[in-house]
């Protein structure tokens, strides 16, 4: 459609739900951004934790935004309480909080009648909202189609398995459109059928298929078979329909907001050989033992590669507050003795926090030890940085899987879902990586996917178009 026509229409709403969780948050804004630039005004809808901080946690961050895209204005939801929830896994607090904050949702949307409603998958509860107030509402799928097609699969799953996956060992699971995984590499949070966070995440799927679409942060080319099984509608349970499929990813964090330790990370990086690095770093809720943290730190000393190491905190042994620890990790009480010295020439640790985009993308680093969140490997595959997989926890062995198998992009590390992966492991595979014909060849094949991606966003791209289409129709609704 003619942009000079667009822009001098009024700007419709579009409002943006994304559940907590700084990886929800980012590539929600991103899809924000590129609403924005394409006519729409743009809310971003932030709902927080009981156990959070809310706006101090978060504000300077959209702030930053804010001040950085004038086009798009947030609006936090009051904080509520909830009732007692017993599950040991924090996604069940997460579909907790969206379903009792679905009053202040629906008070904030009546009040705004914006034309679209974009939710993320861990809200589905708003779909009943949104349909009491005729808003039409799509959801915005944060990890990749491989992950859609189990989610959409679940009950059927359901329906044909007694059994806990948790208990069924190397027992093989079928997906349609995905390789089969070992039970004990399903999500955690549905690894127990009497934990209700595994009654949530069956609920998801009729509310995702009564949408009116999924977009989902992946490229068609990347997740081919996975995407076109769930468009022949063979993972979603009999009964219920097929939505449409929007690829439109990868959707990455474009730029830092505030630089904390950034700089000192890119000039260390300036000085280093191309393609030497280790990158580890495990998202913004990994954490590792003490124990495991001095095993890292030995197979790393014993592999004799440069690294850059973010470390945090260990978790804490309150199983409510195991993602919470001390804001600053003491290097000297969790690392071995001298390890600090003895690196000093060839690895760097940082405290807590690295700008992981900023780091993959240097020229320096050959290799990204990952827990396999969803925005890590796209952030990986962007800047053709193999991956060695070491999973913690949602659905992260399920990508571990998808890396391997399918794509052949990552390694898993052996022994993560032991109670600690040993020193030699850690130095084997990253040798190999580093220095194997193997490790080559899945350098050669990221590099691969990372043109697929950037051809994929490139204007007229088919994720870009994908987008581009479905907001347009947006605008002339």
């Amino acid at each position: 459609m003619d942009r000079a026509a667009i822009t001098t229409m009024p700007r419709k709403l579009v409002v943006l739900y994304p559940s907590p969780g700084m990886g929800h948050l980012v590539s929600m804004i991103e899809l924000g951004k590129i609403i924005a630039a394409r006519g729409l005004a743009v809310t971003i809808v932030v709902i927080d934790l009981p156990h959070n901080t809310g706006a101090s946690a978060t504000g300077p961050f959209l702030a930053g935004v804010s001040a950085a895209n004038p086009t798009i204005s947030f609006h936090r939801l009051p904080q509520v309480d909830l009732p007692p929830v017993k599950s040991s896994h924090l996604e069940t607090l997460t579909f907790e909080v969206a379903r009792v904050s679905n009053p202040h949702l629906r008070d904030f949307l009546a009040a705004t009648s914006p034309a679209v409603l974009v939710a993320d998958f861990f809200c589905n509860v708003a779909r009943g909202v949104a349909s009491e107030l005729g808003i039409p509402i799509y959801f915005f799928f944060t990890s990749g189609a491989e992950v859609l097609a189990l989610y959409l699969h679940l009950p059927v799953l359901h329906a044909q398995i007694t059994a806990n996956f948790q208990d069924m060992g190397d027992e093989l699971v079928h997906v349609p459109g995905i390789p089969s995984f070992p039970a004990t590499d399903s999500m955690r949070p549905i690894m127990d059928r009497d934990d209700i966070a595994y009654t949530k995440f069956v609920s998801v799927c009729s509310d995702l298929c009564l949408s009116q679409g999924i977009l989902v942060n992946t490229f068609r080319s990347l997740e081919p078979r996975a995407v076109e099984t769930i468009l022949a509608g063979l993972c979603s349970p009999s009964g219920l329909p097929t939505p449409p499929v929007y690829c439109i990813g990868p959707l990455i964090k474009m730029q830092e907001v505030g630089t904390k330790c950034g700089d000192e990370c890119i000039a260390w990086l300036d000085a280093q050989p191309k393609d030497s690095v280790v990158f580890l770093c495990f998202g913004s809720l990994g954490r590792f033992s003490a124990k495991q943290i001095k095993e890292v730190a030995a197979g790393l000393e014993a592999s004799r590669q440069r690294f850059l190491w973010v470390i945090k905190s260990p978790p804490s042994d309150d199983p409510t507050k195991k993602f919470d620890g001390p804001s600053e990790p003491d290097l000297d009480a969790l690392l071995p003795e001298g390890f600090l010295d003895r690196t000093k020439e060839t690895g760097l640790v940082v405290k807590s926090w690295a700008p992981q985009r900023d780091v993959l993308m240097h020229t320096a680093v050959a290799l990204f030890v990952t827990h396999c969140g969803w925005n890590s490997v796209l952030e990986s595959v962007m800047a053709g940085v193999p991956m060695l997989a070491w999973p913690l926890y949602a659905e992260q062995r399920v990508n571990k899987v998808f890396l391997e198998k399918e794509l052949g992009l990552a390694l898993a590390i052996e022994g993560y879902d032991k109670e600690v992966v040993e020193a030699e492991e850690m130095a084997a595979k990253v040798k190999w990586m580093m220095d194997s014909d193997g490790g080559r060849v899945i350098r050669e094949r990221t590099q691969a996917a990372m043109r697929q991606a950037n051809e994929a966003m490139r204007e007229g791209g088919e994720s870009e178009a994908t987008l581009a289409s479905l907001v347009d129709a947006w605008v002339l609704a």
